[in-house]
């Protein structure tokens, strides 16, 4: 098992759950977080941190495809972007963005700054 950061996470960008995560496994792009898979322990202690229940654990994720994807998500982006260790202000709208729903259109491959 690992958790996963969803598309919840695009334009929002909170970093609550990188002050707790034990292990630094967060890793930011220009407008969202992912986990590392390899690098994340399962503690779970991320997930209710999030505003916006953008983390979950992959085996809520019941289609296999999603559950595949999501773990791929995660990895190939956590292997360009720079790991994140502290906490940082969310994006200026972020909290207008928190329900906008299917957000991937608005992913933004660039890394954070």
């Amino acid at each position: 098992m690992t958790y996963i950061v969803n598309d919840k996470c695009i334009k929002c960008k909170y970093t609550d759950c990188v002050e707790v995560c034990p292990v630094d496994c967060f890793y930011e792009g220009a407008n969202m977080l992912v986990i590392k898979p390899d690098e994340c322990i399962d503690c779970g202690v991320c997930e209710p941190e999030c505003p916006v229940d953008a983390i979950l654990p992959d085996t809520l994720l019941k289609d296999p495809n999603d559950k595949a994807y999501w773990i791929e998500f995660n990895k190939k982006y956590a292997e360009q972007w720079p790991n994140i260790v502290r906490r940082k202000p969310a994006l200026d709208d972020a909290d207008s963005w928190k329900t906008v729903p299917d957000k991937m259109k608005h992913f933004d491959e660039n890394p954070g700054s």
